[in-house]
C-alpha cells in the first residue's frame, strides 16, 4: 500500500480526490495540504512514497515545490491539474504521471497501476528549476517569501532549518524554513562554512580567524556564523587569502 499525501488549495477537490484514494484500497493517504509550505513539511515529517500536487496555487506553484525538494530523495509525484493534456506533454515524460480534474476513478486506478510498476526514481530535472527564484519561510502568523539574495545565513538546529535575512523585522529576524540545507546550497547562492550552516558571500564582513584553524564569520549586520577546518581553505581559496 502506497502512503500518500494529497497537496490542493482547493478543499473539495482535496477532499473529493482523498475519497476516491481511500476507496481504491491501494492509497493510505497519511496527509493532506492546502498550499505548497504545509505540503514541504509534511513531506519532511512524513516521508510518504507519492504526492497528489496540484499545480496551480497560490504564493509557490506545484512545479516550483519540485524545485524545493531534493532530487534525490523526493517522493513519487503525480500532477492533479486543470490543464489540459497538451500544457502537461512538455514534462508528462518525467512525471509518474497527471490527473485532469474532475478526477474519475477510472483514470486513478491507471496511475495507480502506474505506480504499481514503477520502482525507479524519476528524474525532474527537466521540470524543475536548477535556481530557486523565492525561498519561503514562516514569520509571525504568516508566510514570507525571500529572494535567495536577500538572505545573509542559513542554519540548522533542532527546531529544523532557520534563515536569516538582510531586511527582515525584528520579530521575523530567525524564519524557520521548510527546505534543507541541502537544497538551499545547491539552489541558492548560500555556500557552505559549516556542517550547520550556509552564508551568502556577499554578506560576509569579517572572517575571524580563531585557534585550531577554525574561524567565525561576522555579516553585514552582525550575525555570527561558525567556520570549520574542512571549509576555511575553500573560503580563503575563493576571496584568494593566502
Amino acid at each position: 500500500m502506497f502512503k500518500a499525501i494529497v497537496i490542493d488549495d482547493e478543499l473539495y477537490a482535496r477532499e473529493e480526490l482523498i475519497e476516491l484514494l481511500n476507496e481504491t484500497g491501494e492509497v493510505d493517504v497519511i496527509g493532506s495540504c492546502p498550499n505548497a509550505i504545509e505540503g514541504l513539511k509534511k513531506i519532511h515529517a512524513l516521508k510518504p512514497d507519492v504526492i497528489f500536487l496540484d499545480i496551480q496555487m497560490p504564493q509557490i506553484t506545484g512545479l516550483e515545490m519540485l524545485s524545493m525538494l531534493d532530487p534525490n530523495t523526493m517522493p513519487q509525484v503525480v500532477f492533479v491539474t486543470a490543464f489540459d493534456e497538451y500544457a502537461l506533454q512538455a514534462f508528462d515524460d518525467n512525471a509518474i504521471d497527471y490527473l485532469l480534474k474532475p478526477v474519475a476513478a477510472q483514470r486513478l486506478a491507471k496511475t495507480l497501476k502506474r505506480l504499481q510498476v514503477s520502482a525507479l526514481p524519476r528524474d525532474y530535472n527537466a521540470v524543475t528549476k536548477p535556481h530557486l527564484e523565492l525561498v519561503p519561510c514562516v514569520g509571525y502568523n504568516r508566510i514570507i517569501l525571500i529572494k535567495p539574495q536577500n538572505i545573509e545565513m542559513a542554519y540548522s538546529d533542532q527546531s529544523g532549518v532557520n534563515v536569516i535575512g538582510h531586511d527582515t523585522p525584528a520579530r521575523d529576524k530567525h524564519l524557520s524554513c521548510s527546505l534543507s540545507l541541502k537544497v538551499l546550497e545547491e539552489k541558492t547562492v548560500l555556500i557552505r562554512c559549516h556542517r550547520q550552516y550556509l552564508i551568502n558571500p556577499t554578506a560576509i564582513r569579517e572572517i575571524k580567524l580563531l585557534d585550531n584553524s577554525l574561524a567565525e564569520i561576522i555579516t553585514s549586520n552582525g550575525s555570527v556564523a561558525p567556520v570549520s577546518r574542512r571549509y576555511l581553505k575553500e573560503l580563503k581559496d575563493r576571496f584568494a587569502l593566502s
